[in-house]
């Protein structure tokens, strides 16, 4: 190991499945949080591992622990809220960063804030390296240069399979919750627009079945354009739930439109309540292996009535397993190697797709 590898958010759901992957690779990380007590029963738990009690909420609380060439990898969320001082410590400090973030938002601001500092001292910074967004970004790159450069658009799907409701976690349904009174991000004509979370609903080929998905964000249309710049239009769909996609299409107008009343907090917050209902944590591994993943990009030339240039579809994972193993992957593969492109970067410009597509194959993320 040419670097250390920090794990901040180690006693959560998210950190827990980071840490194993990571031991499974024979890293041992330094674990960091807030809770002493925990820290250090989690730290005796695996042998003895390092660990520091750090104070994130402020940059300079966690900055005094790094050293330049550090991976901090991060899992405490939501970002928007939390994740904005562990980023610029990491970017004062020059080390490289990983992050679980789902909020698109959130990565948008980050590379704002910290792109060019952090090519400047060579780190690297890959915010949302998990399910969110990392197989639609190689699914989608793959049918891209499969297609050539007469591709100027792609739609991604993101679907699963099995018990999927039951199967996720409390933060998801906080963040699916958000989601439906937040615009999503779209690259539409060359230009990055705002459009409402499930205005638009699309059907993809899944298993040879068709299945519907409503429009949401994804660090896919940030990303792609300038890694092909034929591309004209990005969009992102989650079929999660491809029977109630035009259902959920309704109930984001419905809720949309309770902002702009009087009392649109207290409606708005009432009509989105149910989301949350679930058992708090996430999946235990029994379920997690019962919904694995299935991730498709359709590559075209953008014009009606004409089929795809390419089709590319990916399995792999349970998301939650699979945000673990890729950002162990990632921390690992920055850790102990050079040529990774420094930068608030995706991942096929840090790593190249050639790379990503081996890694996450390895993962048990394959074409199918």
């Amino acid at each position: 190991m040419n670097s250390r590898i920090i794990l901040l958010g180690a006693t959560g759901y998210t950190g827990d499945l980071v840490l194993d992957a990571l031991l499974r690779r024979g890293v041992r990380p330094t674990v960091a949080g807030r809770n002493p007590t925990a820290l250090a029963a989690l730290a005796e738990r695996f042998g003895g591992l390092d660990h520091l009690v750090v104070d994130a909420t402020t940059p300079d609380g966690l900055k005094r622990h790094l050293r330049r060439g550090d991976v901090l990898i991060t899992t405490v969320g939501p970002f928007e809220r939390f994740g904005f001082p562990v980023a610029q410590a990491a970017a004062d400090a020059g080390a490289h960063y990983l992050d679980s973030s789902g909020e698109v938002g959130f990565v948008r601001t980050l590379h704002t804030l910290h792109h060019h500092r952090a090519r400047d001292t060579g780190a690297v910074m890959l915010p949302a390296f998990g399910y969110d967004y990392v197989p639609g970004i190689l699914a989608a790159a793959l049918a891209l240069r499969q297609a050539g450069e007469a591709a100027t658009s792609v739609d991604i799907g993101y679907f699963a399979t099995g018990p999927i409701w039951r199967g996720i976690s409390q933060g998801t349904r906080t963040t699916m919750r958000d989601g439906m009174t937040l615009p999503s991000a779209r690259w539409h004509r060359r230009v990055l627009v705002d459009e409402r979370t499930a205005s638009r609903v699309r059907r993809f080929t899944v298993r040879g079945r068709r299945k519907s998905a409503f429009l949401v964000s994804g660090t896919e249309v940030l990303f792609l354009p300038g890694e092909f710049p034929s591309l004209e239009d990005v969009t992102v769909y989650n079929g999660w739930f491809p029977e109630l996609s035009r259902f959920l299409s309704a109930y984001s107008a419905l809720t949309h439109a309770t902002t702009r009343l009087p009392a649109g907090g207290k409606v708005t917050d009432a009509l989105t309540r149910p989301l949350l209902l679930g058992p708090p944590g996430g999946p235990d591994a029994a379920l997690r292996a019962r919904i694995p993943s299935h991730v498709v990009a359709v590559a075209s030339a953008g014009r009606e009535n004409q089929g795809p240039l390419a089709e590319v579809h990916l399995e792999g994972p349970n998301p939650y397993s699979l945000t673990g193993e890729l950002i162990a992957w990632a921390a690992h593969h920055i850790a102990t190697r050079a040529g990774v492109t420094p930068g608030v970067v995706g991942p096929v410009t840090a790593f190249g797709l050639d790379t990503l597509h081996q890694g996450c194959a390895e993962l048990g993320l394959v074409t199918v």
